[in-house]
Parts: structure tokens; sequence; C-alpha cells
């Protein structure tokens, strides 16, 4: 029982409320159009993948562009439709359905009645449902309304607009207006009417259509199901409505079940793009028919006899079109058009319950839950993607298939959110094993050589390993005086803000922080993560150091009598060097520090403490400018300072001084380094007084100038301008090849 209890809690609880919030958030507006729209390109996919033709029953009559070119300006003069509708009537269709509305009296509707009255077929004029209904001048029943008409009124009950009878069920939900507005005149009481409205969804596409409209006390048919009627001689005694079931027709000619839902409308089944119904435009099928039977030409015209024919406008630009699934601009009365293919073929889309969705998607997410949770990332990941593929696809083959419209949106949100919550709680498990192991050694080694062993999996142990990495030293010049002219306290609080800075930006760079002594800042760049470029690293975070420490000697400044000058005048010497070295964990068997080790490391460090003697503030090895080049291209600016044989090595090294990046040096910056090279080819030629030239004018160019930049007390123009002299008055043996012992670490 324990374990049954364990399983619903862990498993099925989490898969329940996944489910039911997201199928209540499906409900939301725009949860259903996110919806639509996954619906949406399911029928897309269909009429790509099942091309067809809607039935031939009914004929869509296009006012085109051709037809409004044939008979200029829209809306035409009603005599138009006059000789059209005589000329049509001569080829008996069963049924001429208008979704254009005559609501407004004209001058010539005498033209159009005269048509109505000649023609041998059923004409059904739309009506419109509305709020603000207005039936203009209205002639019926000798009376002219200003207002729409309510339905009680004599000219509804003169005109053929006939109520459905035979209606059960509850009817707060059927779409409801207050009034109609009719076809204007005596056109209402020759020829039947049928609502036209098809009110938009949320997103503005049709895709549920009202079959009826309640008005009143009674429920009228809208054209799509008034067409049908006529089509099938249906009398309204005819048909049973069961709001929220069906509407069931049965007479001599047909027998239809058609589903509706509770606001009685259809889910309309887009079968057809425009190009999917059987059309014929205006002016050519009247050009023909009149060739026909006016003129009594031998000609071929349209087969209209017996077809449903729906005359609607369909030419780009006029005002009756609308967004579908096919298009942002879809004539509207293929909205119609769809409704009746659909009833014609009996091919009806069914939205599937949700209950069933949600009762398997619980069942599947628990399921996961329970056999996924402990099993390879590989395996929970197939099982996490595989699921969604698989249900879009059983979704898509449903809708193409047999018109079920499975929904999409909810059950992905649910079972995606069950797999967020099986990651997480996976994560959870982990990093609290790894936070156990962080507390265990967290206050013995760097956090960054922590990760790396809960990433491995291992214990600690002395011991190390040779890599290539850029060692990077930094120490504060003079930081004895800090000491004697600063309280505790306050040394305590501009240490930390220095050193801050200078840590946050080396761990930007991907450096690794070693140890801090002091004043100073240890660091590495390659380790414990290996990083190709390292060195270019290690020489951007140095000049982002150094640009730092100027903006923290301004504020220090702008601070007043809070630090004394000495504080506004701070400078960092930094030293970087690349090569092999000795990484690893270091110290004794009970305390222990990752660290680096090695002859190269011993090298950065004596960059950093020689940079004092030739005037500079970050000095490298040819060996980190050549890496930096490499990775970093000319972005970072060196000069160089010659050879330099350090204590401790027999050979020398060639060394430089790192200027800045490429984007922060000067025009005048740049002109100095060149000045200064020449006059480091005279120096190495011993042409002293050529030397002592070029370092004159390079020394005006210098970006720091003693007593003018803060803390400065020389530059490599004024050290090699003193060698100059030395030389000139001690000149070196002859084979001498200008490098350098350092005397001093």
């Amino acid at each position: 029982m324990k374990t049954f209890f364990t399983f619903v809690k862990q498993h099925v609880f989490p898969a329940v409320v996944a489910m039911t919030l997201a199928s209540l958030l499906g409900l939301s507006e725009w949860m259903q159009n996110v919806e639509n729209t996954t619906l949406d390109l399911r029928t897309k996919s269909r009429v790509r993948w099942q091309p067809a033709m809607a039935d031939p029953q009914q004929l869509v009559v296009s006012i085109d562009e051709e037809s409004l070119a044939a008979y200029k300006a829209w809306p035409w003069p009603r005599r138009v439709h006059g000789l059209f509708l005589a000329l049509v009537g001569q080829t008996k269709p069963s049924v001429i359905s208008w979704d254009i509305l005559f609501t407004e009296p004209s001058e010539d509707d005498s033209r159009l009645i005269f048509g109505l009255k000649a023609t041998e077929a059923n004409v059904i004029f739309g009506a419109m449902a509305g709020e603000n209904a207005v039936a203009g001048e209205n002639a019926v029943a000798g009376e002219k309304e200003a207002d729409g008409l309510l339905p009680e009124d004599p000219a509804v009950k003169a005109a053929r607009l006939m109520p459905l009878e035979n209606v059960t069920g509850d009817r707060k939900n059927l779409l409801t207006k207050p009034r109609i507005l009719l076809p204007a005149g005596e056109l209402a009481l020759l020829a039947k009417s049928a609502l036209v409205d098809t009110p938009p969804g949320s997103d503005g596409v049709r895709r549920r259509v009202p079959l009826m409209i309640a008005i009143g006390e009674n429920v009228y048919p809208t054209l799509s199901l008034q067409s049908l009627m006529e089509h099938w001689k249906v009398q309204p005694d005819e048909i049973s409505v069961r709001i929220g079931e069906s509407i069931t027709i049965n007479n001599a000619y047909v027998q239809r079940t058609i589903p509706i839902d509770d606001t009685g409308a259809i889910l309309l089944n887009y079968r057809y793009a425009t190009e999917g119904f059987h059309t014929v435009g205006y002016s050519y099928l009247a050009s023909s028919l009149n060739r026909k039977f006016v003129k009594k030409e031998e000609v071929t015209v349209p087969e209209t006899t017996g077809r449903i024919l729906m005359v609607g406008q369909v030419a780009a630009g006029l005002t009756d079109v609308g967004p579908s699934p096919f298009s942002a601009l879809t004539p509207m009365v293929l909205v119609h058009s769809n409704v009746i293919d659909n009833v014609l073929r009996e091919d009806y889309a069914h939205e599937v319950k949700w209950w069933p969705i949600w009762l398997g998607a619980v069942l599947l997410g628990a399921g996961g839950l329970r056999f996924f949770t402990q099993r390879k990332l590989v395996a929970q990941a197939s099982f996490a993607l595989g699921v969604p593929i698989i249900y879009v696809g059983l979704a898509t083959l449903l809708w193409v298939s047999g018109s079920h419209w499975l929904h999409l949106v909810w059950p992905l949100l649910g079972f995606s959110s069950l797999q967020v919550f099986m990651i997480a709680r996976r994560l959870i498990a982990e990093q609290r094993a790894k936070e156990h192991i962080k507390g265990m050694f967290g206050t013995y080694v760097s956090p960054a050589l922590v990760n790396r062993m809960v990433a491995s999996g291992e214990s600690p142990q002395l011991g190390g390993h040779e890599d290539e990495i850029t060692a990077y030293f930094s120490d504060i010049q003079g930081f004895s005086g800090f000491s004697e002219k600063l309280e505790p306290a306050q040394l305590v609080e501009l240490m930390n803000e220095y050193l801050t800075a200078c840590t946050d930006i080396v761990q930007e760079e991907g450096g690794t922080l070693d140890k801090y002594i002091g004043d100073a800042v240890v660091a590495m760049f390659g380790a414990p993560l290996p990083l190709p470029d390292h060195a270019f690293r290690a020489c951007v975070a140095s000049q982002r150091v150094q640009k730092n420490l100027r903006e923290l000697r301004v504020k220090w400044e702008s601070e007043g009598s809070k630090w004394p000058e000495i504080v506004w005048r701070m400078q960092s010497r930094i030293g970087l060097n690349s090569g092999k070295c000795i990484i690893g964990n270091m110290g004794s068997r009970t305390r222990f520090n990752y660290t680096m080790m090695g002859d190269n490391v011993n090298l950065a460090a004596r960059m950093e403490s020689g940079a004092k003697a030739w005037g500079v503030y970050t000095m490298c090895s040819e060996a980190t400018k050549v890496a930096c080049e490499l990775h970093g291209g000319d972005r970072v600016v060196f000069r160089s300072l010659g050879k330099v044989i350090v204590m401790g090595r027999s050979r020398p090294v060639p060394f430089y001084e790192i200027v800045g990046l490429k984007e922060h040096v000067s025009a005048q910056t740049h002109e100095c380094l060149a000045i200064f090279a020449e006059g480091m080819t005279k120096y190495y030629a011993q042409d002293w007084e050529g030397a002592l030239a070029c370092f004159a004018r390079s020394e005006l160019l210098e970006p720091n100038v003693p007593g003018k930049s803060p803390g400065v007390s020389s530059n490599p123009s004024l050290v090699f301008r003193d060698k100059v002299r030395y030389f000139q008055e001690f000149p070196p043996a002859a084979n001498w090849d200008g490098v350098h012992v350092a005397k001093e670490k």
C-alpha cells in the first residue's frame, strides 16, 4: 500500500496537475487561437496531400475582376441582376442564392423585380440580423421603416422568411439578434430571404458557422441551410433541430443528419481553397446565356440545371472578404459554399472531446515519470521528443483522413511541463549530491576545482599534470606606502574593491584565480578547463584591469577627503608568460590547493617584477605575444623592449610591453611606437646619436608621462634614453648583442 501511495504522489499526482492546468489554460482565448493556427496548418496540409474538387451540385457564380470590368463600378444597377435572373432562370437551376444584400431601395428595383418574376428558379436573397440593423425605405405592406424590422412586424410576417418549427434544447447559447434587415420593398415578398450572418472567431477566421439564428421567439435558417432546403424541397416542418446535437432533414428527396454545437453552428470542414470550387464568372455566365437565349447563337453555356447557384463577390478589392485557413483575403461567399459542400458530401468535422485526451495524457505522463526518470539521458530525450512527434503525426493523420480534430496545444503543453518537471526533479537530486561534495571540499579548494571534481565524480588527490597555460601575476606599485597612510579598515575596504574588480575581469575572460598574496593577484588561463586562446584572453584581461583601475582612480579622487592622494595615484604592474607548467593539487596530504608551478610560472613573475625597470605596467614574454596574435590577430598592441636574462635563467628572453587594445590605442601612441621602434633599431646598431634623437622624439608622445600620469615615474623612452647616454660614456664590448642581464628579481 505504501508503494502505491508513493507511486501516486510521485508520478500520478504531478501528471494530473500538469494536464489539468494545461487543459484549463487551453480554454483561454490566446491558447485557442494558437490551437486554431495548428488546425489551419493541418488543413493546408490536407489540401496539398489530397487535392479534390467540391461537389458539382453547387456552382459558385463569382463577381470577379472580369465581371467588374464588364459592368463597371460596384455596386451594379439592379437591372443587371434582373437580366441575370431572367436568363439564368431559363436553365432551371434548383436555387439561386445571393450572398449579396439588396436592403436599400433603388430606382431600378422594378427591373430586378421583373427578372425575379420571369425566372422559374427558387431565389433566396440575403437578409441580415443585428443589433443596429437598418432597413432604410421598405415599402412592404405599405410601410416605410427607418429602423430594423422586428420579427413580429407585418413586414416580416409578409416576407418569405420562414422560421424553423421543430427546435428543441436550450436556446441560451444560440446566436441571438433583436432585428432583421430584409431585402427592400417588394423583393422581400417575391423571393425567400435567409440570414447571411457568419460571425468570425477571435482571430477573424470563421470556423464555426451558425446554421440558425434566434430572433425573438423564432429560429431562422441561415443562407447555407436555406439553400439546401430549397435544393431538396424541404419544408420547415421536415426539419428537426436538437440544439447541441444535430439538425435532421428527412423527406422524400433526402435524409441528412448535420452535427451542430450548442450555439447552433457547424464546425466548418474546410476542404477546398478558392480554386477547389466549381465556379463561373458572373459576366461570362450572363453573356453566354444572352447569346444563347436572346441572340439565338449556337454556343456552349455552363451547366446550371438542377444546381445550387451561389452568387457572391470574389474580386480583390471588394468588401466581402476575410481570413480563412488558406488566405488572409478569402471571399466570404465560400464560407456558405463550404458549409453546403460539407452537407452535400456528409463530410463533417468532429472535435474530439477533451476528457479522453486528458486521461490518455495523464496515463502516459505518469508512466513516463515512473520509467524514464532514472534512465539515461538519451532514453529520456527520446521519450520527451518522440511522444510529441508521434502525437502531432497522429493528430495530422486523424484530420487528414477522417476530419477528426484532435487538440494539439494544451496536451503538448501539459506533456512538456511534465518533462520540465522530470528534468527539474532529476537536476535537484543531482544538485543535492554535488552540494554535498562541495560542502565537504569547498573550504579547502577553489570553486573551479570543486566543479571539475564534481563533474568527474572523482575525489581530489595530490598530484598534477603538465599543460600549456598563461600565468598571470599582478602587484600594486609601492603598496607599502598604502599600509602606512591608511587605517586598517580603510585598507581592507580599498583592497576588497580593487581585488574584486581584478578577479571579476579575470574570471569573465575565462581565467582561474590561483591565490591572493597580500595585494598580489595570481591567476592562470587555460586550466582547469582548456582554453585554446588562453594567451589572448590573458592579454585582454590585463588591459581591462588597467582600464578599470583608471576608472577607479577617478572614482576615488571624486570621493574627496575619504582617500589620500596615494590612492588616486595607484598603479598596478602585470606580468604574463605562456608555456608548459605543472598544474594540480599541491600541498600536504591534509590540506592542499589547486595551483601552478614551473619555470614558466617563475618567468611570469619576473615579467611583473621586471616591468618597473622598463617603465611599463604590463609586460609579457615573446611566447605570450606569439600565442596571443595567433588567436587575436592585431587586437592587442605590443612594443618590443629587447631581450633580458632574468635571474635563475641563463638564456635571454625577448619581452614586450602590452600597450593596450587596438580600439583604445590613440594615433599619437601609434606614432610613438613607430619612432621608438626606429630608435631600438639604431640602439642595436650602436648608433647612439640616432637612437638618442629617436627616443627624445618618442618621449614627447609617450602615453605615460612622469608628473602628468598618476603614479608614473618613468617610461620606455626615458629608460632607453638613459641607457644610450650610459653607453655613450661607457661603450659596450664589440660583440655586444643588446641583451640586458637582470640583477634583481
